[in-house]
């Protein structure tokens, strides 16, 4: 039998192969092909107007890299702080310049890489580093409310220590101040003055949910010398979603927990030209005993409407001294009129139930009320009341700026304790 044929056919495949490899070998080689080449030093291509050595750079003048070569080309910069944040830039459509087009942040360092390409496509790079100066006027931020857990209505608030106006500067501060809820949430910063930012959710938080705020300013320019400080980050939790909803018409509460009825008890609420508020607020804290007298709401002492009593299991909703408490000289009404002077009051047995059963920040609601709407902002957290498209042009980076705000501090009257 002749075997020649087979022979060959195997000798052709095995030339084949080595053809390939051979071929494989001068694609690999480190000449082949100028992008294949290791990026040789780019210090005689470019310029940099970076600060000399030993010198630190002024964070208000732009950074500027440009190609001394006509026939070179710049092909990417990066500039990043210690902060891990890139300096926003702009590269030229033909490579010739690049600048920034951010100011830099103030007391960092940062490292700005160019790479480039040669006249013959040879890739090249250069890196520098250099610091920049401290700032003189610091914007410190504190949040609030403190670590810990809260019901699903608590808003997030922002304290600056420095008025911030212009939506420009506004925009920066709510780009640096970052809240990150699991699950996650939509939810926007409202500018209530220009020192007081609140942020909440579109809806109510999800229960048993985790929040991290943090501040992202620190260096950065806000306005004018104006730059951001560190500011200590805060964790919170929520609980369950407990909801107590009053229907002042029909002189009775009803309490949910994740949606489910728990109890309904029933309740006396603001008789006339005392009426309780309408509206969404939000437990503020709890009070195991109140002393409440007239005179903190402005009832003259001595009047009929006066009165000084000792009351217990008080939960506060309101800054100027709305409770839910307990109201035992009033249990003949509680379920069949309203009697009290805008507070929500109930037997001592359900006062009692009702102060261990909510936290701050859960939510309390009054429906059918003659009384007016909680106001959002300046009696307490009625942050609920704004509808979401009203809620989002509070924010800077919604739809423009919010007129300064009402003063907080001068509606918070507090009872004489």
């Amino acid at each position: 039998m002749n075997h020649t044929p087979r022979i060959r056919t195997l000798v052709s495949c095995a030339l084949l192969v080595v053809t390939l490899v051979a071929g494989a070998t001068a694609c690999g080689e480190p000449d082949g092909h100028p992008l294949s080449l290791r990026p040789h030093d780019a210090a005689d291509l470019v310029t940099f107007n970076g600060p000399a050595k030993d010198e630190k750079a002024d964070p208000d003048k732009p950074l500027e890299v440009t190609v001394k070569d006509d026939d070179a080309r710049i092909t990417d910069v990066t500039a990043v702080d210690t902060e891990g944040r890139h300096l926003a830039g702009e590269l030229g459509a033909d490579g010739k310049r690049w600048h920034s087009t951010a100011s830099l942040a103030a007391g960092t360092r940062y490292t700005v890489k160019v790479s480039t390409e040669d006249g013959d496509g040879a890739p090249g790079s250069r890196t520098y580093a250099f610091g920049t100066t401290s700032a003189k006027k610091f914007l410190k931020v504190s949040f609030g409310p403190q670590a810990g857990t809260y019901g699903v209505g608590q808003p997030i608030t922002a304290e600056l220590s420095a008025p911030v106006t212009g939506r420009a500067a506004r925009a920066t501060v709510e780009r640096g101040l970052q809240v990150r809820a699991t699950p996650a949430v939509t939810g926007s910063w409202y500018w209530v003055d220009d020192k007081t930012l609140h942020y909440r959710p579109k809806e109510y938080w999800p229960a048993d949910a985790t929040i991290d705020v943090r501040s992202n300013l620190k260096g950065i320019k806000v306005s004018n010398a104006l730059y951001g400080a560190a500011a200590k980050p805060l964790k919170l939790a929520t609980g369950d979603r407990i909801e107590a909803i009053t229907d002042a018409s029909e002189h009775s509460m009803t309490v949910l927990r994740n949606g489910e009825v728990i109890n309904t008890i029933p309740v006396t609420t603001g008789k006339p030209g005392f009426s309780t508020r309408n509206g969404v607020k939000v437990v503020l804290g709890k009070e195991y005993y109140v002393r409440m007298r007239g005179e903190s709401i402005g009832i003259a002492a001595g009047s009929s409407e006066s009165y000084d009593l000792p009351v217990y299991y008080a939960t506060r909703v309101t800054w100027s001294g709305e409770y839910v408490h307990a109201a035992p000289w009033s249990t003949g009404s509680q379920g069949n009129a309203n009697v009290s002077h805008g507070c929500t009051g109930m037997s001592t047995a359900d006062a009692e139930w009702f102060f261990d059963t909510v936290r701050e920040g859960d939510i309390v609601k009054v429906i059918g009320s003659e009384g007016e709407t909680m106001t959002p902002f300046d009696n307490g957290f009625g942050d609920w009341n704004l509808a979401w498209d009203s809620w989002q042009k509070g924010s800077a980076l919604r739809s423009g700026t919010p007129d300064a705000g009402t003063d907080v501090q001068a509606a918070r009257l507090r009872p004489q304790v």
